[in-house]
């Protein structure tokens, strides 16, 4: 992100880098805290740090906007999620997530179930704004749309890998790994999984604005992610890691190319891509490659990432979801093949007029692809990796 937004000259100030790093580290704390208190500290620091990257073009109507909702939208979900984090700790007096599982197992769990039941409702509510998972993913839009390209890129992906680390750790090991025997609160997971990915897909169908279509792509991504989680199984969790981090290089490579074309066009409108194989072949490619992951086209990563989440679903038993699944990124093929038609088959009266690319970001951009192509290659020694890490998420 960081290369990137090297091409962005308004970005060009110190408290901008600050604040990237900022919010780095509360997305990486996040991932890695065991404790309730510490995952609170660090969803903060990553928190206020996104808030003010999002409205950091000062005077820029859209970017202000995009700034107050992201804050507004995000403090009143914390304060849902702290609330059931204080109702877990009140039924435990514990805060470390392993030892609240420890506590709420066998016949401990049966007075206080419902209770249990509704805390982890009112965490989830934080977590599924994080990752924008329907019904809390209204803010996606707008916030990308409005906020600076690099840092869409960056909150696209960083925010949805960290909140899914946590969602993870904290249902799977903490919380929901006594809660899984409740049916009701297993189908309130797959109902967000399903409906999550039917809007995002086929809303994205009628965006003309191509941070807008990646938003809802993004929201789309989420309920495959979250197909790996509701399995309760380690291939599932596993699966889901996997995903996450092909499509952190993924989304990158994306929005890179949206920035420097935006840096010519000073819009973000579909019909920008116009012609793009033309003015840069390079960023061409790169959008080629992005796109084809996203919308699961082998030999790219996101291919095996799709494959491994609907198969783990199938050998959880959950051939339908796999099915549902399986749909819905058909139906994501039909915008993601529509951006590529831009690029290649429609003309452009700037044709003649080139994208120029940074060294910079041309790194980022090789970097990013060097990724997607080698997730897609080795697809099976790096999901044994994130396989064997899923298996803290299991102690028992």
């Amino acid at each position: 992100t960081s290369l990137l937004s090297l091409d962005v000259p308004r970005l060009q100030k110190l408290e901008y880098y600050a604040l990237l790093i900022t919010a780095t580290i509360g997305f990486s704390l996040m991932a890695a805290s065991t404790d309730l208190n510490m995952i609170y500290v660090a969803l903060e620091t990553a928190s206020i740090s996104s808030y003010l990257l999002a409205g950091f073009y000062s005077g820029e109507n859209r970017s202000s906007e995009a700034g107050m909702k992201y804050f507004v939208y995000g403090a009143f979900t914390t304060a849902v999620m702290l609330y059931g984090m204080s109702l877990i700790y009140g039924l435990t007096g514990q805060t470390n997530l392993y030892v609240i599982g420890g506590v709420f197992s066998g016949e401990q769990m049966a007075g206080v179930a419902p209770l249990l039941v509704l805390a982890s409702v009112l965490v989830v509510v934080g977590f599924a704004f994080k990752t924008s998972l329907v019904p809390y993913h209204f803010w996606a839009p707008d916030v990308y749309e409005g906020a600076p390209t690099p840092f869409t890129g960056f909150v696209s992906t960083a925010s949805k890998a960290a909140g899914f680390a946590v969602l993870l750790r904290v249902f799977l090991a903490g919380v929901l790994g006594p809660v899984s025997a409740n049916a009701e609160w297993w189908a309130m997971l797959v109902a967000m999984c399903i409906i999550t990915m039917v809007l995002g897909n086929f809303v994205a169908i009628y965006q003309t604005n191509i941070k807008r279509l990646l938003a809802y792509s993004s929201i789309a991504q989420a309920g495959y992610a979250l197909i790996g989680l509701v399995t309760l199984t380690q291939d599932g969790s596993g699966a889901t890691m996997f995903y996450l981090l092909m499509y952190v290089f993924t989304n990158i490579a994306a929005f890179g190319v949206i920035i420097l074309i935006s840096n010519v066009t000073r819009s973000d409108e579909l019909k920008d891509l116009s012609g793009l194989n033309r003015r840069s072949p390079f960023l061409a490619l790169v959008m080629l490659f992005a796109i084809l992951s996203l919308g699961g086209i082998p030999p790219t990563a996101g291919f095996f990432g799709k494959f491994f989440l609907f198969k783990a679903a199938i050998d959880a038993g959950l051939w339908w979801l796999a099915l549902i699944g399986i749909l819905m990124a058909f139906v994501g093929l039909y915008y993601y093949l529509s951006i590529i038609k831009y690029m290649y088959l429609y003309r452009s009266d700037q044709d003649d007029v080139a994208i120029p690319v940074s060294r910079g970001a041309r790194i980022g951009l090789v970097v990013a692809v060097a990724f997607i192509i080698y997730l897609g290659v080795s697809a099976g020694s790096a999901f044994e990796l994130t396989r064997q890490a899923a298996a803290a998420f299991f102690p028992g």
